[in-house]
């Protein structure tokens, strides 16, 4: 079996899961599929041409969430054998079924969380602990694909993190859809992993919702070192306008308080965040605003996306900005955050830094800056480095 997979770091999981339960068949090619933007799908349709014409015996397989969005659309291809939605994918008698389209409703439907117990050739494992979302931004699919928030109970998570940590993992990341709204109290999720799982190094999260982040979390980081100083923001605007219109629960200054909350409790914190440049009614006003807003908290781990219109949601009813105009501060913005990293890498520059040794002599530091290293080393080791270099958007650095 071939797994192809497009976009977020639940699809990361839901793959392994897949291959996990179905990796001993024959001669099939799944594709895991993205709606998050139009130009995502479009490369997933355009990925699943150049599968069919490299293997064109194979049973090739769509699922995820433009699979499930729409899935009329993917059957109607004739490079695709078969089409199967989120909540069957994660089921071996639904990868091995004979129907053309195999997706069922999931806007009402609770999700299965599935425990994948093994992430070949990783030396980060992730726990899926939320799956849905009951937020309604006006620009996403999510509650469409996902269906509603649900999470999986405290002890199982401790349960699987005790395995993997006991498989030799030395980073965990807990991870969901809508992370931050974990049904049982996220920050409670987290002390209790860290006081309950020995022998953990590292701890990360995925993406989070500026509006999720209480201050028992930000404590939490103040006092374990084994808590990556590195967060990774759903910000998606720095106007406060613009924010209301996207349906988010934060303002800005929600994020510019966060930033300096977590610096006080760990000096030199890094911060990522996903923008989206061009929404509906942005003014090149508005747009500064979030330039501003992005020197000011100093975020330079950037995902930048131009504005695209989902169909079915409200902003697809707005008043929209020109799609040369939404590339252009897309544009911009990715030029801020590169200045701004540059000028972060070139603050680092001897100075030491401990680095996760993946694969091919490279890394990610504690902050999440890919780092090569000088020399073959074990991936899974945790290694004291000395910062040399900056190259490709990371650092070059010796042991």
């Amino acid at each position: 079996m071939k797994i192809v997979t497009f976009g977020c770091r639940i699809n990361t999981y839901e793959s392994a899961l897949i291959n996990q339960i179905a990796g001993d068949l024959d001669d099939i090619i799944v594709v895991n599929t993205c709606a998050v933007t139009a130009e995502a799908e479009r490369q997933c349709r355009q990925t699943i041409r150049k599968l069919r014409k490299e293997n064109p015996t194979a049973k090739l397989i769509v699922t995820g969430c433009a699979a499930q969005l729409h899935p009329e659309i993917y059957a109607d291809m004739p490079e695709v054998d078969r089409v199967i939605g989120n909540r069957e994918k994660i089921t071996r008698e639904a990868l091995m079924a004979d129907d053309k389209v195999l997706v069922g409703d999931v806007s009402n439907a609770d999700f299965d969380i599935p425990i994948v117990t093994d992430f070949e050739g990783r030396t980060r494992a992730f726990i899926q602990v939320q799956q849905g979302c009951d937020h309604a931004c006006t620009f996403c699919v999510v509650r469409q694909v996902r269906g509603r928030n649900k999470g999986i109970l405290p002890e199982q998570v401790i349960k699987q993190a005790q395995t993997f940590v006991g498989n030799g993992y030395s980073e965990l990341v807990l991870t969901g859809i809508d992370v931050t709204s974990y049904p049982y109290g996220f920050s409670d999720l987290v002390e209790k992993v860290l006081k309950e799982v020995p022998g953990l190094k590292r701890l990360r999260f995925g993406s989070m919702d500026p509006a999720g982040v209480d201050d028992k979390l930000i404590d939490l980081f103040g006092k374990y070192d084994v808590l990556m100083p590195h967060m990774h923001l759903s910000v998606q605007s720095g106007d406060n306008l613009i924010l209301r219109r996207m349906g988010r629960r934060h303002k800005r200054e929600t994020v510019i308080e966060l930033a300096q909350k977590l610096r006080a409790v760990r000096p030199g914190f890094v911060l990522g965040s996903d923008f989206i440049t061009g929404f509906p009614t942005e003014t090149k006003e508005m747009f500064q605003n979030t330039l501003d807003l992005v020197r000011q908290t100093e975020i330079i781990l950037l995902h930048v996306f131009p504005f695209s219109v989902r169909p079915g949601t409200p902003s697809a009813k707005m008043e929209m900005v020109d799609v040369h105009e939404r590339r252009e501060r897309a544009h911009q913005l990715r030029e801020l955050g590169n200045e701004l990293l540059q000028k972060y890498l070139n603050t680092q520059i001897g100075k030491t830094a401990k680095v996760l040794v993946e694969k091919d002599g490279q890394g990610f530091n504690e902050h999440y800056i890919p780092t090569k290293l000088n020399g073959s080393y074990q991936s899974g080791q945790i290694l004291s480095v000395i910062n040399e270099g900056v190259s490709d958007n990371g650092f070059v650095a010796k042991v």
